[in-house]
């Protein structure tokens, strides 16, 4: 892939974010997405790709774009995969809270896991800690280890849990290991991504997400030196056979970074639209917007973070209403 796509994917990005911010705080999730959505397929027609969506907005019958199976991009190579959520936080902007963010990855074809839409259990953690989570082994152990890993006591980590009801017997024995937590309302994709920067003051993501999110996460900590590990939870036998269709023989078992998203290379690109630890949320003021924008390319290395200012006038159709 080459390299000035990094750069393609962040345009992208911002127009996600610059046309769902206008839906900050306003109640109408349902607005918000469709807005990001738009948005977000309209610049892929520019990009010079020949792209698949492996992880989007639902089957061809739920989403009327960016679903399972969509061609994107200009129609030339390279071949990718491509995985998208044009709005990780929709009732995150509707009640204006932290840490929505519009999130696009891409990686060569055939190198991104075929996620169904259902739940994954995961644990994420940022460089230091790799090579140091189980997620077979009791939440305290994972701590501990986490903790000698970073040269710190179990009592300085912050762990990011998804404030959900299924989730209380992990908050239980957190707090039982002496950690402190931080809930978090929806938006495991940003919370895996702020394990890897020490500012952000989160050290393990830990609990039940959206398998497609678990996904996004690893490319992005494969961008960082991070690691994932997750285990896909289907509910019946149609989620079963699902994942049966999508080639995993076994549903159940762990998936580790290189079965999330195999191969050394691939792209990673997110769009503040609400404020966060780690993105700035949009800025509108008059005829002018600002964005705060993450872009990272696992086979580098490399590590941007972009501020962005757009002239509304000349992007009409990527500003909401």
């Amino acid at each position: 892939m080459e390299r000035s796509l990094a750069m393609e994917l962040v345009r992208v990005t911002e127009a996600a974010a610059l046309a769902s911010g206008r839906w900050m705080g306003r109640g109408n999730n349902n607005g918000a997405d469709n807005a990001a959505t738009e948005a977000m397929r309209a610049v892929f027609d520019t990009i010079p790709i020949r792209g698949t969506v492996v992880i989007g907005e639902g089957e061809k019958d739920e989403a009327p774009m960016l679903y399972i199976g969509e061609r994107l991009g200009m129609g030339y190579p390279p071949e990718v995969d491509v995985a998208v959520d044009p709005l990780e936080g929709t009732n995150i902007v509707a009640k204006g809270l932290w840490n929505a963010i519009s999130v696009v990855a891409i990686a060569e074809r055939g190198c991104l896991l075929h996620a169904p839409d259902m739940y994954m259990e995961k644990i994420a953690v940022g460089p230091e800690a790799v090579g140091h989570i189980d997620i077979d082994a009791p939440v305290a152990d994972n701590l501990n280890a986490v903790a000698d890993a970073l040269g710190r006591d179990v009592k300085d980590l912050v762990v990011s849990i998804l404030d959900r009801p299924r989730h209380s017997q992990l908050i239980e024995e957190v707090r039982s290991a002496g950690a402190r937590i931080k809930l978090i309302p929806d938006g495991d994709v940003a919370a895996a991504i702020n394990t890897a920067f020490p500012d952000t003051g989160v050290d393990i993501l830990m609990g039940v997400g959206g398998a497609p999110e678990g996904v996004l996460s690893a490319v992005a900590l494969k961008c960082l030196g991070g690691e994932i590990q997750g285990r896909l939870m289907p509910e019946d036998e149609t989620e079963y056979e699902r994942c049966r269709k999508m080639g995993l023989s076994d549903p159940k078992q762990v998936l580790k970074m290189s079965d999330l998203v195999k191969g050394d290379d691939a792209i990673f690109a997110a769009t503040g639209v609400t404020d966060g630890e780690l993105l700035e949320g949009v800025r509108y003021r008059g005829s002018i917007a600002t964005t705060q924008s993450l872009v990272m390319r696992a086979k580098t290395g490399t590590v941007r973070f972009i501020d962005g200012k757009h002239r509304l006038e000349k992007k009409p159709n990527f500003v909401g209403e």
